[in-house]
């Protein structure tokens, strides 16, 4: 019994130090988005604890409004759906004409749950725009998708987990267009080599500091014209993958 309270306190003496580590450290770096308990900042560089708190917008679409709105995200608020299943969203919404920052999204008419239009504005603002700047010396103006919401299983199976895009959690990016008419395509540019596809796997391994689950052609085929991006707190496999 003694050698179970020695344990005890010994973890807790563990965590109590990492826990003081962590915060002096954040404090030297001026960086509270590194500290887990401070409140999220969509206009905040992302942080240690960026994605987990993204994440954890699912479970609150009024906080996930509000700060769309403090950082200055322009967007409209869908009607809720039901469909079969688990399909249906209540938090959906549309980010308005020019985007979170002068960003435009084509098809225009994407309709993507409150925490995906979250993460999406802060993979935007420090990992697509920084990338296109420093390789391409532009800034990206469009960014091109295959939609959002989709009532179905993953890969449209007839049974098994229904996919994240059924409730609107996931968004699937096909391309990108530059402000010097710059076309880069996920499907034409992935294997090609150059600054196009280190461009796209830059964007894409960013993503995963604000997606749960960011998936390329680099995981199967069936992401071979795509990068798919979903906020499900486990993400659409089940866990937290970036490939």
């Amino acid at each position: 019994m003694r050698g179970v309270r020695h344990a005890i306190t010994a973890v807790l003496i563990f965590i109590a130090v990492a826990g003081t580590l962590l915060l002096g450290f954040a404090i030297l770096r001026g960086r509270p988005q590194d500290l887990p308990w401070t409140r999220l900042d969509l206009g905040e560089p992302i942080g240690m604890f960026t994605g987990r708190k993204l994440a954890g917008l699912t479970d609150d679409y009024a906080q996930c409004r509000a700060l769309l709105r403090a950082a200055g995200v322009r967007y409209s608020m869908l009607p809720p759906v039901k469909g079969e299943g688990q399909c249906g969203y209540a938090d959906g919404l549309r980010l308005g004409e020019g985007g979170s920052r002068g960003i435009q999204f084509s098809p225009a008419s994407l309709g993507i749950s409150c925490p995906v239009a979250a993460a999406l504005s802060v993979w935007e603002w420090n990992v697509v725009q920084p990338a296109a700047q420093r390789r391409f010396g532009a800034r990206v103006t469009r960014i091109e998708h295959l939609g959002s919401y989709s009532c179905r299983r993953i890969y449209g199976r007839s049974s098994g987990d229904w996919s994240e895009h059924s409730t609107a959690d996931a968004v699937d990016i096909a391309g990108f267009r530059l402000s010097d008419g710059r076309r880069i395509s996920v499907l034409n540019d992935w294997t090609k080599g150059g600054e196009e596809a280190a461009f796209l796997r830059e964007v894409r391994t960013g993503g995963c500091k604000t997606f749960s689950t960011v998936l390329s052609p680099d995981y199967n085929a069936a992401h071979r014209d795509h990068l798919h991006l979903d906020q499900a707190e486990r993400g659409e496999m089940g866990w937290r993958a970036c490939r």
